[in-house]
């Protein structure tokens, strides 16, 4: 799948569905919006009610070689 440059930056956010059945699984699915979007209320093919899973994601180490707040270079600056 091609994407343009505009969706390149834009976010995929993870959503999964609500269910009154504590026994029924949720279904997760991902899908790419703006953050300017609001979060979706309800899955788009179904219908069924949804919320937006908030989870952890992944960051790069940075370093400077001035050392910034300390002088080890422990990447506090």
């Amino acid at each position: 799948m091609a994407f343009t440059q505009k969706d390149d930056l834009m976010p995929i956010y993870v959503y999964e569905t609500l269910s009154g059945n504590e026994q029924e699984k949720p279904l997760r699915f991902e899908i790419m919006q703006s953050m300017a979007d609001e979060p979706l209320t309800r899955h788009p093919e179904t219908g069924q009610p949804v919320r937006r899973v908030i989870s952890g994601g992944y960051s790069l180490p940075v370093s400077s070689k001035k050392g910034g707040c300390c002088s080890s270079g422990c990447s506090c600056g």
